[in-house]
């Protein structure tokens, strides 16, 4: 089996990377950003699931930098929707810039006004895929189970956070904390499930 010593995490957002850095702590590995590499084209995501598009960020850019990549994608099912919007989560209501999150989440709660509460089940979905430039070597996927609120409430977190209503907590996720959040989070739950499939692959410091 090989020994991974670096992992090349397929995005910009520290608090992602700062996230694999702590769990990752006491192995001889070194994570790193895509922002490391100068500006780089993006990967496309054309797949019909998380999984494939997962799959295929870390083969684009596994590729490209000849390195071990892992790779996350992730979205918001709402079974009343058959499951939408899925990949198209972040473009579900077709609008870019700081109005974006408002936009979907509106798009979701008039899309389910009139549905009652034992009907509005949804997940939070992650799936992560580490590939070195030869190979895929683990797949796994989290998920966060929920039910669509009537109406947003909180402030913290982002995306669908305000409208995802936690039963077991009497909370939208936008109104845990952040160390709450990160606790239960669907890319939390993913990352658990890493962790003994990649132990095997990295040498202690």
């Amino acid at each position: 089996m090989e020994v991974i010593d670096e992992i090349v995490l397929a995005t910009t957002n520290r608090g992602k990377l700062n996230e694999l850095e702590k769990m990752l702590d006491g192995w001889a590995v070194r994570v790193r950003g895509l922002e490391e590499f100068g500006p780089l084209e993006e990967a496309e995501e054309t797949g019909s699931t998380f999984a494939q598009n997962a799959r295929q960020k870390a083969l684009y850019y596994s590729n490209l930098l000849q390195l071990c990549v892992l790779a996350d994608d992730s979205g918001l099912q709402v079974d009343a929707l058959d499951r939408s919007p899925g990949v198209y989560s972040a473009r579900f209501a077709g609008v870019d810039g700081p109005e974006r999150d408002r936009a979907n989440n509106k798009k979701i709660l008039e899309l389910l006004n009139g549905v009652p509460d034992e009907k509005r089940t949804a997940r939070f979905c992650c799936c992560l895929c580490l590939r070195s430039p030869q190979k895929v070597l683990v797949e796994v996927e989290g998920f966060l189970e929920g039910i669509i609120a009537a109406r947003p409430r909180g402030n913290n977190g982002f995306g669908y956070d305000p409208i995802f209503y936690l039963s077991e907590k009497g909370k939208t996720v936008a109104e845990l904390t952040g160390k709450e959040k990160n606790a239960i989070s669907h890319r939390g739950q993913a990352l658990v499930k890493l962790l003994p499939q990649l132990k095997p692959m990295l040498e202690e410091k």
